[in-house]
């Protein structure tokens, strides 16, 4: 055993535990977080319910009510957003609040500011060590707001700024999964990986697209690509 993972089990061992529910649309990505941090009597940490999508999310954090949620930003039916504005009654609780911690593949300012708005309590990346996962899951439970070192300066720039608009009001007028196929065009993605990303059909991809230009007055994915960029998206 690591020394970090020696320090890690010590939560386990001085009779800390925390009740996390895995919410992520990859069953592998889950697997590992589970085999990672999921052992009880080494970590404290017991994994009570895993979701693939929102409306399992919802599911099963209201069935399972626990400490922390593990949330994945991207996600069928509506993204983690969607789940935290569905839960919302839960994190608001007076006694046993859920409290969400986002753990993503994606470091977008867009997404990290999103998530915190709708009532995360921290946003890590996927790159973490399992044993600053474990620490970053207790922390969350005691009420700290925990964030991999580079995304805490999107959240000061967005919410101590006072003279940048706290919403854009451009990028407000799109729904999520509209968000979601911006940041992919954005970004390089054809319209069939789209797609199979999203777990939606070419034809729904083509339709989000054309709602996308008319609703930001842009004509093709350049423009878009253009106007992605300079609101850090990509």
């Amino acid at each position: 055993m690591t020394e970090q993972y020696a320090q890690a089990g010590a939560a386990g061992a001085a009779g800390r535990r925390v009740r996390v529910v895995l919410v992520d649309d990859h069953r592998m990505f889950r697997a590992g977080v589970q085999a990672e941090i999921g052992d009880t009597a080494r970590t404290g940490v017991e994994v009570v319910g895993e979701a693939a999508d929102v409306d399992q999310a919802v599911t099963v954090i209201t069935a399972t009510r626990p400490e922390v949620v593990l949330l994945d930003v991207h996600l069928p039916g509506g993204g983690g957003v969607e789940v935290l504005r569905r839960c919302a009654p839960l994190t608001a609780a007076a006694e046993n609040p859920v409290r969400f911690l986002a753990l993503s593949v994606s470091d977008a300012a867009e997404d990290v500011i999103g998530v915190i708005r709708g009532g995360a309590r921290g946003y890590v990346t996927k790159t973490i060590t399992g044993a600053d996962l474990v620490d970053s899951v207790f922390r969350v439970q005691e009420g700290d707001a925990v964030f991999s070192p580079r995304l805490a300066g999107f959240v000061l720039d967005a919410f101590a700024s006072t003279d940048a608009p706290p919403v854009d009001e451009d990028l407000d007028r799109l729904t999520q999964r509209e968000r979601e196929v911006l940041r992919l065009i954005a970004r390089g993605y054809a319209y069939k990986e789209i797609a199979k990303q999203l777990f939606i059909s070419v034809k729904t991809v083509e339709s989000h697209v054309s709602a996308v230009l008319r609703k930001l007055q842009l004509s093709n994915r350049h423009e878009l690509t253009r106007w992605a960029t300079a609101r850090r998206l990509v």
